[in-house]
């Protein structure tokens, strides 16, 4: 994270602007597949148009892992979920929301390349308003399931999902 200062000395004007530069998972490998997961299945499905770099979501994982599971080792899930537990436990004590686990299948080795991306979204007043709103079926909102939840409602339903994702292959 960068906060970038400017002063024009003619006119005494000054901006700042923060800048959050994230590393390029994907550099100097050939991806196969990409889906940007979030742990939700609401509005998480997306169109393939058959180019590549297609990115897809929730419920397109879930569609394919009918045909072809993400099976990884019981050591590598243990490592996986560590990280997933530490991360999105700073998260959520940062009150960030709304984060994905960005995956890519490295189709000539069969790696999966995993890092929790676009932790930019703050939980504010705001949000906890819409989902307020939304949850009572106040002013519209029907009663239904706020597309908004906490940090720490987030935080878990990320971490059972990412658990649900990815299944263990037996070892020798």
């Amino acid at each position: 994270m960068y906060q970038l200062a400017f002063k024009n000395n003619v006119t005494g004007k000054s901006l700042k602007q923060d800048v959050l530069v994230m590393e390029n998972l994907f550099y100097d490998r050939k991806i196969s597949r990409i889906f940007d997961l979030k742990g939700s299945l609401r509005s998480r499905y997306a169109q393939t148009t058959g180019q590549e770099n297609d990115v897809l979501l929730d419920e397109n994982l879930i569609e394919a892992l009918h045909s072809s599971p993400l099976y990884i080792h019981e050591h590598s899930k243990r490592v996986l979920m560590t990280a997933i537990h530490s991360d999105t436990m700073f998260l959520a004590d940062c009150s960030v929301i709304d984060y994905s686990l960005l995956v890519g299948l490295e189709q000539s080795t069969g790696e999966l390349v995993v890092g929790i991306v676009d932790y930019i979204r703050t939980y504010t007043w705001d949000k906890k308003l819409e989902s307020w709103v939304k949850e009572t079926g106040l002013l519209g909102g029907g009663g239904k399931e706020p597309t908004i939840i906490s940090p720490k409602l987030y935080k878990q339903r990320f971490r059972e999902a990412m658990s649900r994702y990815f299944h263990v292959v037996a070892d020798k």
